[in-house]
């Protein structure tokens, strides 16, 4: 077979995509996936609309996008196949900076180095056409070869990535590439590019409601201005001062989507303590004489300023003597000036003015005049975990508070070699002691002194210690402690420093000072600041409206506790957010046409835009086509009456019969159903649209399901294009098919953790695949070889059963988008029911009716996953009508879980006398699972006797009367392990002569039987299984005789005096191994 030619021959992969061409054309033709609205409003489960955050067109789509893809594609599949009337649209997000970046840059790269360009040094190999090899040869494919160049891992000279390989990486010649330097030239690019892959993919879109962001669309430009216009109408929309990470290099707001890294980061607000150098200054600070200078200490904690003994700074660390204006000079680290330049901190607005460049060793030894500190003068000492890309490279000693400070201060006082090391003068610091400021429960107030102590704590290099003595004091201290000095003594610290803090402000003796909580650059690859601008923002967390969202997020399904913690922690801090940029792509404000909506403003209710989508567009994505409406006729008050129940718009010229068709699909559509995403847009996208939905749409228009998950690994790796491990959608398609690549992303994971997609998972889909229609192709075509009439035998009602189970609990799964889960119960478990039914049916054959009711619920249970396959499956070779993906799930009746119960005894018994029949007869020779085993003897006259006792007795009759007893069948609860002790010393067996001896054997044996009871409920607790034991061996002698290849077989009760006398000296075997219900015991004889 092609799968098994060492890799040279890829007719399985090739045989799929065939297929799945096919199939395409069979949707096409009939327009299966072109969604209709219906006259009536939808009962619940009649209608499903569920949508994915679109994709923002910087580039080509890749196996990320997909795998979140696949969870909203697999759901609506599943409720398409079940009947219900389905909306899956999609579109494609232009709006912000990444694409007005990358086309900047290729300008940049053109001016610098030519066009096209020649960069500073040659990439290697850098013009190689690229072939992936699969890494699995029995399966998958390497891709046809592709135009496209080395992937981005490839692409590094000099250190940098250009922007012009990357177009190149796309399969872009260098005179295309130049084009891109137009932005606009992007968005006619890409998009039918996705539209091409997404289709390839099998995805079940109405591409009629497809459509493009930013104001190339004049529809959706004027969506997004009446969305803005209303929101500021209800004063959700304000002009505001206030911090926010912001890009130099762009002049504007760096919102979380406008980032290359650093998505999520928040402004970090500290107190900057304005530490007074004293005169006279030393030689190097010479040109600042009659100037006041300042280290600059940022701290979070200014309450604890009355302990400090000395301000720490990096000895080699570089710092400046910056200008704040005309009077002030703060000395701080370069990357705080600049962030301090961005919030009206310095002479020149936005750029900081360096008078001296200084390293830590300039410092050491300033004396300093500290606010609030006891001591008149302090001085600068050296510490050497100091971080300058933190805070402003400046620290504040406070050594009672903070362990690091008492180590870093202990150091320098008892090692004079460290002192010496640094010229640190003995006047410096031996005067100087610990100064108790806070006391705190359990540490008194001498917190630092005390955990250092308890900690064992020797110098400052013990980092590990000290985060952990850090850990113990710092929360505590905040949370509990009380201050003991100054102003504010006998008061909380959490109530006293917010009023400390805002004295030293309008004392002048501090500032507030925010920046990036960790590093953030911007897709234009400067590191951002943070900045105190005067912006438009959107009033996210006012607190009625933050009751609302709260009030929406209740109603809806969210699939796992981790997404619902996920929203509640982001309502807890979410702020204002900028809304407003000065460049890139979008909409402008209608009201300040200076600025653009940025691009997580303009996405938040989009997904009702997609219900008239089509009326709009005709058709085409941009919005130019000849349509029966006009952008301009899209007024306010046609979305309020649209969206919004407003009055029906009597000056619009729109046809009043249009007007009633558009309003009627937004009413039968809304509100949506599940929208699916990547977890990281919880915090921001996510959120925005429950606010948003809440404040401009009533209550019966509001979400119903979020379903995050996490990202995708590739082959348990992180998928990157800068190491190379990479898939686009089309070179998974290419390499694997569409179906066996839906396969793998199905089976890569459910949660919000990471995922898996491995290839080999992939290569074994292909496999498996194209084998089941072998498999059906041989079975169906001599169709004369299948038992004819009704299902009747033991090995028929199982597999119906088994049919049961799998539509049931598959139809559970799909539910609950558990996808990974419904191909296991759907498929795997399905197709390891129908090998072992084949090998159960012997000679006399499979059942003709079961057969095929087996690969028309099969075929239907893999479709959602496996669309083309199906379909071809269905049409080809059941030669059924109309079309799989929408032929109705399969009925199914309640599954027989005694049946199944007793099938699991079943081949679970006789795996047992498999091994003891090996054990008997040879220990040395050792027999395979599913194979007769007459090989062990030469005796083929081989005859069993399977002993059965249905019913516990004794002491064991006696653990399960007990554990009933004690057993909550509600909550599958036990009474304490105490309670069950005294139970049994109650009982006649605690009141034997040989309890000791037999409580040895209780308690394992009612351990055993309460976690089956937890597993499964009370019936693991009955004294006889639900089935006749022996009923069910002698129905299966056959199977029995055949598995383990004896002549004859006896199914006999062990009690039964008469039975146990055909053992004859084998008899101890029974007394040795006891049979008990579920546990039968056999015997060989020759």
């Amino acid at each position: 077979m092609a799968a098994e030619e060492g890799g040279k021959s890829f007719a399985r992969r090739d045989r799929l995509l065939e297929i799945e061409a096919k199939a395409r054309n069979w949707w096409e033709d009939k327009q299966v996936f072109r969604a209709q609205s219906r006259a009536e409003p939808p009962g619940p489960g009649e209608k499903f609309f569920g949508n994915f955050p679109f994709p923002y067109m910087n580039g080509i789509l890749h196996l990320g996008h997909a795998f979140s893809l696949s969870k909203l594609e697999f759901a609506a599949a599943y409720h398409r196949l079940r009947g219900a009337n389905v909306l899956l649209p999609f579109a494609f997000h232009c709006t912000g900076m990444p694409i007005k970046a990358s086309a900047d840059k290729l300008t940049r790269e053109i001016q610098q180095f030519g066009e096209p360009p020649v960069f500073p040094k040659k990439v290697e190999k850098g013009n190689e056409e690229v072939e992936v090899e699969a890494e699995d040869v029995n399966a998958g494919a390497p891709p046809a070869k592709r135009k496209g160049k080395k992937s981005k891992a490839a692409l590094k000279s000099s250190g940098e990535v250009y922007q012009w390989e990357i177009m190149r990486s796309f399969g872009l010649s260098d005179s295309d590439i130049s084009k891109f330097q137009d932005p606009y030239k992007w968005l006619t690019y890409f998009p039918p590019l996705a539209v091409e892959d997404l289709k390839a993919f099998g995805l079940g879109c109405d591409w009629r409601r497809s459509f493009i962001t930013t104001d190339m669309n004049p529809f959706f430009d004027a969506f997004v201005r009446w969305q803005v216009r209303k929101l500021k109408s209800m004063g959700k929309i304000v002009k505001d001062l206030r911090y926010t990470i912001y890009s130099p290099m762009d002049g504007q707001p760096c919102a979380d989507h406008d980032r290359s890294s650093g998505e999520g980061v928040q402004p970090q607000e500290y107190t900057v303590i304005k530490m007074e150098l004293m005169a006279p200054f030393p030689s190097k600070l010479g040109v600042l004489e009659g100037r006041k200078v300042f280290l600059a200490a940022a701290t979070l904690r200014p309450e604890t300023m009355y302990g400090q003994t000395n301000a720490w700074v990096l000895p080699d660390g570089k710092y400046g003597a910056y200008e704040i204006n005309e009077t002030d000079v703060f000395i701080l680290s370069q990357r705080a000036a600049r962030n301090l330049a961005y919030q009206k901190y310095s002479r020149v607005p936005e750029k900081p003015t360096c008078l001296v460049e200084l390293t830590g060793y300039d410092l050491i030894g300033l004396p300093l005049k500290s606010p609030l500190a006891v001591n008149q003068i302090i001085y600068a000492l050296p510490m050497l975990t100091v971080l300058t890309d933190k805070g402003t490279g400046i620290v504040t000693s406070v050594p009672t508070d903070s362990p690091d400070d008492y180590m870093a201060l202990h150091d320098l006082k008892s090692k004079p070699a460290f002192r010496a090391k640094y010229g640190v003068k003995d006047e410096w610091v031996l005067p100087f002691e610990i100064i108790p400021i806070i006391d705190i429960p359990g540490y008194g107030n001498k917190a630092a002194e005390k955990v250092c102590a308890d900690l064992k704590i020797k110098s400052q290099n013990e980092k590990e210690k000290l985060a952990e003595a850090k850990k113990l004091t710092y929360l505590k201290g905040f949370n509990e402690g009380t201050l003991i000095v100054g102003e504010f003594k006998g008061r909380k610290v959490q109530e006293v420093k917010p009023l400390i803090r805002s004295k030293l402000i309008e004392a002048g003796e501090a500032i507030s000072y925010s920046e990036p909580e960790k590093r953030v650059q911007s897709r234009s690859g400067d590191e951002c600041v943070v900045a105190l601008t005067d912006q438009w923002y959107i009033t996210y967390g006012e607190t009625e409206w933050k009751k609302l969202a709260e009030e929406c997020l209740s109603g809806m399904s969210l699939y796992s506790d981790e997404t619902q913690h996920g929203f509640e922690h982001t309502l807890s801090w979410l702020n204002q957010w900028a809304c407003s940029r000065s460049f890139g792509l979008g909409t402008r404000i209608p009201w300040d046409e200076e600025f653009l909506v940025e691009s997580l403003s303009d996405s938040t209710i989009y997904m009702a835009y997609y219900t008239i989508a089509h009326f709009l567009h005709n058709g085409d994505m941009y919005g130019s086509s000849k349509s029966a409406i006009k952008p301009e006729q899209m007024t306010d008050e046609v979305w309020d009456f649209i969206f919004c129940d407003g009055p029906y718009p009597k000056s619009s010229d729109i046809s009043s019969s249009i007007l009633s068709e558009m309003k009627q699909e937004f009413e039968y559509w809304y509100p949506f159903d599940l929208r699916v995403s990547g977890k990281d847009l919880i915090q921001n996208h996510l959120t925005f649209c429950i606010y948003n939905h809440t404040a401009i749409m009533s209550k019966k228009h509001w979400p119903r399901g979020f379903r995050c998950n996490g990202h995708l690994l590739l082959n348990a790796r992180k998928m990157a294009k800068s190491t190379g491990n990479f898939r686009t959608i089309r070179q998974a398609i290419e390499e694997f098919s569409a179906d066996a690549t839906r396969f793998s992303l199905a089976d890569a994971g459910d949660g919000i953790d990471d995922a898996n997609f491995a290839f080999n998972t992939a290569n074994a889909a292909i496999l498996r695949l194209t084998k089941e229609i072998s498999w059906m192709e041989e079975v169906l075509g001599t169709d004369s070889s299948l038992r004819p009439g009704p299902p009747t035998t033991y090995a028929d009602r199982v597999f119906a059963n088994e049919i049961n189970i799998a539509v049931n609990r598959t139809e559970q799964n799909y539910s609950n988008c558990m996808f990974r889960e419904a191909l296991k119960t759907g498929f795997y478990d399905l197709q390891a029911a129908r090998d072992e039914y084949q090998f159960s049916c012997g000679a006399g054959g499979m059942n003709r009716d079961l057969l095929w009711h087996f690969t028309d619920v099969q075929t239907r249970l893999i479709t959602p996953i496996c669309p083309h396959y199906g379909e071809y499956v269905w049409r080809e070779l059941l030669k059924k009508d109309g079309f799989v993906v929408n032929a109705g799930w399969p009925l199914a009746d309640a599954p027989d879980l005694t049946l199944q119960s007793a099938n699991k005894y079943l081949q679970d018994s006789i795996i047992s006398m498999r091994k003891l029949l090996q054990k008997q007869v040879s220990s040395s020779k050792k027999g395979k699972k599913g194979t007769p085993v007459t090989a062990l003897t030469e005796d083929n006259n081989l005859t069993g006797l399977i002993y059965v006792n249905e019913h516990f007795d004794g002491w064991k009759a006696e653990c399960l009367k007990i554990l009933q007893i004690n057993f909550n069948r509600d909550s599958r609860t036990f009474s304490s392990d105490k309670v069950i002790q005294e139970a049994l010393q109650k009982s006649s067996i605690g009141q034997s002569k040989d309890f000791r001896q037999i409580q040895k054997l209780c308690m394992p044996f009612m351990k055993f039987k309460k976690d089956e009871a937890i597993a499964i409920g009370a019936q693991a607790l009955d004294l006889k299984l639900p089935f006749g034991e022996i009923e069910v061996l002698k129905e299966n002698l056959d199977l029995i005789k055949r598995q383990l290849g004896l002549q004859e077989v006896e199914i006999l009760s062990a009690t039964n005096p008469d039975a146990l006398s055909k053992a004859g000296s084998l008899v101890k075997l029974l007394e040795q191994n006891p049979p008990a219900p579920g546990s039968p015991t056999a015997i060989f004889l020759t």
